[in-house]
């Protein structure tokens, strides 16, 4: 009689916590349905629209070999240029931190495929040559003539003046005005970087190094106009070497070329922004001579190491 009992208890126990789950499955859809009907109260809809910009202005697409095609239709029609720019130098932290800026300068830009570039900076007010660097293949010259200085080495001896604006290389200039197709052994990877704050395309470009991939630039794409706004490089430990951003893109001919182009060497501490007022796409004038820069007379040279 007493195991009659106890299985009856356990039976109507068992009953009453299966009654209680449906009671609370019921309970719980009930408690969604009403959240879902109550409108008025806690659903609302609103318009996300990326900062700056209008939302009635519809994305653009592209896919990855698309962005690609529009870079190779902003390089290759450049096989040279001139440029008048007004150049506006600054130094310090510029990722953070203290910054001087220095007035800004007149000058010239020259560049001839596949390496030569060479940079004029002029004093705005008697026009005097304020620096003059020119930069071919792996090697590189600066002239200071205020100063008296005289420089030369490689691209890549290490910047180690303490005068940040004498570390300047005409081959940073290189780095940020070409922005190049995927060269060999390179691989692009697409990425849709848009959310409330922006609407980009990135473009990562990886270099395969035996078994590892090395990163080394992010070009970005402004979803709205697909123009390039930014270009960043990297170094062999994923350091940024340049961040570049572009704007005021303006057809000459059949290229485009960016208006403004703010460069930053975190690494070498300094940054630039430049200007141009003036473009002119493969001049028949950019002969050897325009890329030849000898030190004055009696001017020592100073050669940096490796």
């Amino acid at each position: 009689m007493r195991e009659s009992a106890r299985a009856a208890e356990v039976g109507i126990c068992a009953a009453s916590t299966t009654l209680q789950r449906v009671e609370f499955r019921r309970f719980f859809i009930a408690l969604i349905f009403a959240v879902a009907l109550c409108s008025s109260c806690l659903v609302r809809t609103r318009t996300v629209v990326p900062r700056g910009q209008r939302p009635d202005k519809p994305l653009l697409t592209a896919n990855k070999q698309e962005l690609i095609e529009r870079i190779h239709r902003v390089a290759d029609p450049i096989h040279s240029f001139s440029l008048k720019v007004d150049m506006s130098p600054s130094v310090g932290g510029v990722f953070g931190g203290k910054v001087t800026d220095y007035p800004t300068i007149h000058g010239f830009i020259l560049f001839r495929r596949p390496d030569q570039i060479r940079v004029i900076g002029l004093d705005p007010v008697v026009h005097s040559t304020v620096v003059d660097m020119v930069s071919l293949g792996n090697d590189f010259r600066v002239s200071i003539p205020a100063k008296s200085q005289f420089i030369e080495g490689a691209n890549n001896a290490p910047a180690t003046s303490k005068n940040k604006l004498e570390n300047l290389r005409p081959i940073a200039f290189l780095n940020s005005l070409l922005i190049s197709p995927p060269g060999a052994g390179e691989y692009a990877i697409l990425e849709d970087d848009s959310d409330e704050t922006k609407s980009l395309y990135k473009l990562i470009f990886v270099l395969r190094e035996g078994e590892e991939l090395r990163l080394l630039r992010i070009v970005n794409f402004d979803r709205y106009t697909l123009d390039i706004t930014r270009q960043r490089t990297f170094d062999a430990a994923g350091q940024v070497t340049s961040e570049t951003k572009y704007a005021d893109w303006t057809k000459h001919g059949d290229v485009r070329f960016p208006g403004t182009i703010d460069m930053a060497r975190p690494q070498d501490g300094y940054a630039l922004q430049l200007n141009v007022t003036e473009f002119v796409l493969n001049p028949a004038d950019l002969t050897d001579e325009k890329f030849v820069l000898e030190p004055p007379a009696n001017v020592q040279v100073r050669e940096l190491a490796k």
